[in-house]
């Protein structure tokens, strides 16, 4: 469920989440049984639909394929989201500003508060139908049963232990952790649309083409603001440097997906000593600067920049379209690198590409120990690894190997 700034960490926020959650849903359940017996089916198809994504900032891009379809069935599509998460929602643009509801972390009051008010705010809306995003998440499924909505989709955990989120689910959906996570999303709205009942949905294929992102358009005057900061760091004619962009940052909520920075600093070594007209940029939010630093430190050479927070986060696909190429964590950026043309090299270890790769242009860097990916669906992304060899032992010599031929 993330973490509520200032005041809970993860761990308690799984704890809270099972131990508060699971008896809550186990109510809400047996609540539900009671209001069907007093409705007599769905009034027609769905027409107003709230999707429950809250957690991840990358997947508001990988999801962003269902989002579109539904709205292409004329359904009128809302989305609810913790704040901190809301800006890469924005950035894909599919759905309308006033449709966004934002759930804020900053203190357990305003959690609780923005709860709460989440359910008089569907009502005033009319939802119908709910899709839950989360994998197996007690509190989203508890917001898909209080919502009003008369149908509720989501991941059902059917014979797995573990997972229970109680007789919620009016549409249950078999969670696949061997197909890319987009597509299934992309079964959640299609079970939704379905005219038939079954057990488990969605029976039917999905091709790699309905999940594909969709590029947005540039705009020229983020493409001059961008220009401007990278002329800061003393470069004569931006069009002439060959950026790379290393996006060593993130993690924050699972450390074990960071390649070691000593890695980062000898791969940025490697890229300017044998690229004498190319410069590195260190990317991240500004709450990141400091965490970035030591790999400029490490990597000593003049041409490798500290750009975390240098630029607005709406501002990220205009820098990507001046680099040559990113190589990045498992994070967000990686999915927001999707949106554009720029070649992505992304670090698996912890989680796999075939879930979780982006969309976009992309190679996975991965390791293939017998021991990942570690985290999933099943464990609540919780490993008692803390070594992880499996990011560790890909060398920047690798690395550079891979990358070179974007920077002839």
């Amino acid at each position: 469920m993330g973490k509520l700034v200032g005041a809970m960490s993860v761990d308690v926020m799984r704890f809270i989440d099972y131990y508060v959650g699971v008896p809550l849903c186990f109510l809400a359940g047996i609540w539900l049984k009671f209001v069907r017996l007093l409705q007599k089916g769905r009034k027609g198809p769905a027409k107003r639909t709230v999707f429950l994504q809250l957690s991840e900032m990358g997947s508001a891009i990988v999801g962003d394929s269902a989002l579109r379809w539904l709205r292409n069935q004329n359904v009128e599509i809302f989305y609810a989201i913790f704040e901190r998460n809301a800006a890469s929602l924005r950035m894909v643009g599919t759905v309308a500003q006033d449709h966004i509801y934002l759930i804020r972390e900053k203190s357990p009051l305003l959690f609780a508060f923005d709860t709460f008010r989440f359910f008089i705010w569907c009502r005033v809306r009319r939802i119908d139908s709910a899709i839950d995003f989360e994998l197996f998440s007690r509190y989203s499924a508890l917001l898909s049963a209080f919502s009003g909505a008369r149908e509720r989709v989501g991941f059902d955990s059917f014979h797995a232990e573990g997972l229970y989120r109680g007789d919620i689910l009016t549409r249950r959906v078999a969670y696949n952790p061997h197909i890319h996570i987009a597509k299934n999303f992309m079964a959640l709205v299609k079970s939704l649309m379905a005219s038939e009942p079954d057990l488990p949905y969605f029976k039917g294929g999905i091709s790699d083409e309905e999940i594909q992102p969709q590029k947005i358009a540039v705009n020229e005057s983020a493409k001059l603001r961008v220009r401007a900061k990278l002329k800061e760091l003393g470069t004569a004619d931006v069009d002439q440097v060959k950026w790379v962009i290393l996006n060593c940052a993130g993690g924050e909520f699972l450390p074990q997906r960071r390649w070691p920075q000593v890695h980062f600093a000898k791969l940025g070594q490697l890229i300017l000593d044998q690229n004498p007209d190319a410069h590195i940029l260190l990317t991240g939010s500004p709450s990141e600067a400091l965490e970035v630093e030591p790999i400029r430190i490490l990597t000593a050479r003049d041409r490798c920049h500290n750009f975390a927070g240098r630029i607005a986060f709406e501002h990220l696909t205009s820098l990507y379209t001046f680099c040559r190429l990113m190589v990045s964590n498992d994070s967000g950026p990686a999915h927001f690198a999707s949106l554009t043309e720029i070649p992505t090299y992304v670090f698996f270890g912890p989680e796999t590409p075939a879930l979780y790769g982006s969309l976009g242009n992309f190679t996975p860097l991965y390791a293939n120990f017998a021991c990942s990916p570690c985290v999933s669906a099943f464990n609540h992304r919780k490993t008692p690894c803390q070594d992880n060899k499996c990011l560790q032992v890909i060398s920047p010599e690798t690395v550079y190997s891979k990358i070179a031929q974007h920077l002839m």
